[in-house]
């Protein structure tokens, strides 16, 4: 039997991945099992194992990968504004509380999916999830320093900080919410998002 080639198996591993990561993300950690994402990434579920020894490895790995991705967008956002850090952060707040990004969470950020699956998994789960919450927050925390920089704004690195970790909050419990009552009331769960971001647009 020909044996698969490196490149042949990376793409394989990229397969699980990436049907992980929407299945994770839409319906959680403990939502979604091996046979059905292996069935997905169409393969296997005895394929799994050449990749991952085990679900939670998978997971760590939607984790990094999710936040990386959307870090990379956060920075595109910021990219597309170079003369306004403020127009930047207001894009990130539009685009974030934005209802396609509540109706999508396939797709959307992994701080907001998977937020309470990290909170009911092991210190691993959760250091995963903390290295992508300290790159937002670190994010954010520039562009706020920018802003105050551009307006002429007294804004030390401390109280950017604190700024940076409450506008995180707000986004990421905001769509929590939005979420949780999107189907029954999908009215309730437009107003979360428009009082967020009205909100956030006046701090």
């Amino acid at each position: 039997m020909p044996r698969i080639s490196q490149q042949h198996k990376e793409l394989n591993r990229a397969r699980i991945v990436a049907a992980a990561s929407e299945g994770f993300r839409a319906r959680g950690l403990d939502g979604v099992g091996i046979d059905e994402l292996m069935k997905t990434a169409g393969m296997t579920h005895g394929g799994f194992y050449n990749h991952f020894g085990s679900k939670e490895d998978l997971a760590l790995e939607v984790l990094h990968q999710g936040f990386a991705d959307s870090l990379r967008d956060l920075a595109r956002i910021v990219e597309a504004h170079p003369r306004s850090a403020r127009a930047g952060l207001q894009a990130i707040l539009d685009t974030y509380l934005s209802t396609d990004h509540r109706d999508h969470p396939e797709l959307g950020c992994a701080s907001a999916a998977l937020a309470v699956d990290a909170a009911r998994h092991g210190v691993q789960t959760q250091t995963e999830y903390q290295r992508g919450l300290d790159g937002y927050l670190a994010a954010i925390t520039d562009l706020l320093l920018a802003a105050a920089t551009q307006t002429g704004t007294k804004l030390d690195l401390a109280k950017a900080r604190q700024e940076a970790i409450a506008i995180f909050s707000q986004l990421v419990g905001a769509q929590i919410i939005a979420r949780a009552v999107a189907r029954s009331d999908s009215t309730l769960s437009d107003e979360v998002l428009a009082a967020t971001r009205k909100h956030l647009w006046r701090a």
